[in-house]
């Protein structure tokens, strides 16, 4: 897969992009690493494995880096940043593939919360994929009304992102019309869905794309 660099708001952002060659309108999707303060990294094993997972149903993905982290330019923005990081990636990802007809977005624990932000400012994103959202630590409010429907995947687990508090988030945007949002709590799972739970992660994410996707096609 090979390594790319390309610019954001302060400075080179490196990434890993893995397209489908000879597919002019493979669908795209971006993956969003956790906080980077606490050892977030494109390379951690959820976004690694959900990079994969798009990829082998067909999609032009990219991860990368959040400014400070790696190879990546800048320091950590508190989330103001790393949000204007992913549109540029998301720009980027774009340029390379034009002719994609879907667009998704799929983040974990921090980086589900700089997703979802991404979410409502590019309405051509047409399904997005929460993990662990840390709805306890970071307000969702801004989701009114959430514009695409998705899925938000969570360990019963969970120490860091308590469940219930997903739960919360998920009866608020149930109120919502015109929109379905997928809940999916993974017995027994931590927060990073360690060992047989992340087959159960990548398999619900298989699944639910999947569906949507052939939805989309009728």
């Amino acid at each position: 897969m090979p390594e790319v660099i390309f610019p954001g708001p302060e400075g080179r952002l490196e990434g890993r992009y893995h397209p489908h060659k000879g597919k002019r309108d493979a669908p795209i999707a971006i993956i969003l690493h956790p906080h980077p303060q606490f050892g977030g990294t494109m390379n951690n094993r959820v976004v690694y494995n959900m990079h994969y997972t798009f990829h082998n149903m067909g999609f032009n993905v990219l991860r990368f880096n959040f400014r400070g982290v790696g190879r990546s330019q800048g320091e950590y923005d508190q989330g103001i940043g790393e949000l204007s990081d992913a549109a540029s990636a998301l720009d980027y990802l774009q340029s390379m593939n034009q002719n994609a007809k879907h667009c998704w977005v799929a983040g974990f624990s921090f980086g589900a919360w700089i997703g979802m932000q991404l979410l409502m400012r590019r309405p051509e994103i047409t399904g997005f994929i929460s993990v662990s959202p840390p709805a306890n630590m970071y307000d969702f409010s801004f989701l009114a009304p959430c514009p695409a429907s998705g899925l938000m995947i969570n360990g019963l687990g969970d120490r860091v992102a308590p469940p219930q508090d997903t739960v919360n988030l998920v009866n608020k945007l149930h109120e919502q019309k015109g929109i379905t949002i997928t809940h999916q709590e993974v017995e027994g799972a931590g927060h990073f869905f360690e060992n047989d739970h992340m087959d159960t992660l990548t398999g619900s994410v298989e699944t639910y794309v999947q569906r949507r996707l052939t939805e989309n096609t009728r």
